[in-house]
């Protein structure tokens, strides 16, 4: 057991409920007048007490995690991050077998603890030769599989109208039903691990943004997912927990000039002549320099997503939500879920109208 203090979603909502509870009952006639002299330090003592479950983390010990999308940004990252603590890793790759640079640089390390396995996540069989590795290469002592860090996806822009059906398949099979695949096929060895679903959606699945269905559907549909998923696994104590990260686009290559560039024709040209007449190509460029604006934009440094998949794995008491972001998109998903619709969408979204 570890002793790690900081500051989370979590423990922000347990003393505001410590405090909720404190100014009830000094409020309440009889409860009031008996609480007095005692209620002050009641309430210290449950501000303190709410620290607990977000200070308190697991040993690495023996523990195995399985991560997918280890090719670049995030997945890269934790790989090595996590082997570095320790964890026998299972580094899923789209490109193993092809010798991808990710897959090459994993590969080079040495420990022994690290795995690359080829994990197409839209390929049952490429799940399967996972399943089958993993089991093999178990440390002894492990009792099942400690982590499915569900962490491959795909992001592509478009508004409604532009975007063909082909992409929002590609990005359902990815994103979700990819995802709910692997988690089917891993979760008998998670039950005999106890282990934890750990996997990232987005802040955009907690508020949508205009042009980017394609990807936001994908991160709504993962979050009711793993709400029913956590309510069902509970009994057996694995522990699901999803991430929502700000604006990460700067430093994970999600988007690029080529990529951009490419979807963008790929849209106008597959466009009927009424949609093109209807947007009109200086909208549709608008749009699109929209999207170029975001990969110089957002968080820098992507260590606070690395530090919140480790928490998620080894809190004692994990959070259902982890929210690496920064201030701002702090507030505004919290108006986006709290505030009046009317209010979020002026602050934000602004007038929409095509003129």
């Amino acid at each position: 057991m570890q002793f790690k203090l900081r500051a989370d979603l979590d423990l922000y909502q347990r003393w505001l409920l410590v405090l909720a509870c404190g100014l009830l009952a000094w409020h309440l006639p009889v409860l009031g007048w008996l609480l007095a002299p005692w209620l002050p330090l009641l309430v210290s003592l449950g501000l303190l007490a709410s620290v607990l479950p977000s200070c308190l983390q697991l040993d690495v010990e023996d523990k195995a995690v399985l991560v997918t999308g280890c090719d670049t940004g995030f997945g890269l990252a934790l790989a090595k991050h996590l082997e570095g603590l320790g964890f026998t890793v299972f580094a899923g790759c789209l490109l193993a077998d092809k010798h991808g640079a990710g897959a090459v640089e994993l590969r080079e390390n040495t420990s022994g603890r690290m795995h690359v396995v080829q994990l197409d996540v839209t390929k049952e069989e490429d799940w399967q030769s996972a399943l089958s590795y993993v089991k093999e290469n178990l440390p002894v002592t492990a009792n099942g599989l400690w982590g499915v860090v569900n962490n491959a996806g795909w992001a592509s822009f478009g508004e409604v109208e532009w975007v063909g059906m082909d992409t929002y398949k590609r990005a359902a099979d990815i994103n979700v039903f990819g995802l709910i695949r692997g988690i089917q096929i891993f979760l008998p060895l998670l039950r005999g691990a106890k282990g934890r679903v750990v996997t990232i959606t987005s802040g955009l699945g907690r508020m949508a943004v205009p042009t980017r269905s394609s990807y936001v559907f994908t991160k709504y549909a993962l979050e009711g997912f793993h709400d029913c998923l956590r309510y069902e696994i509970d009994p057996f104590g694995v522990k699901v927990s999803v991430l929502e990260p700000g604006n990460c686009i700067a430093d994970t290559n999600i988007f690029n000039e080529t990529f951009v560039k490419s979807q963008a024709d790929l849209m106008w040209d597959n466009m009927n002549d009424e949609v093109k007449s209807a947007y009109g190509k200086p909208y549709f460029d608008q749009k699109v320099a929209v999207m170029r604006s975001y990969m110089n934009n957002g968080i820098p440094d992507i260590s606070p997503v690395i530090d919140s998949y480790t928490d998620a794995l080894l809190d004692v008491f994990p959070q259902k939500r982890y929210q690496p972001m920064d201030l701002y998109f702090k507030i505004r998903c919290f108006l986006a879920t709290h505030a009046p619709e009317i209010i979020y969408d002026l602050m934000y979204i602004g007038i929409t109208r095509k003129l």
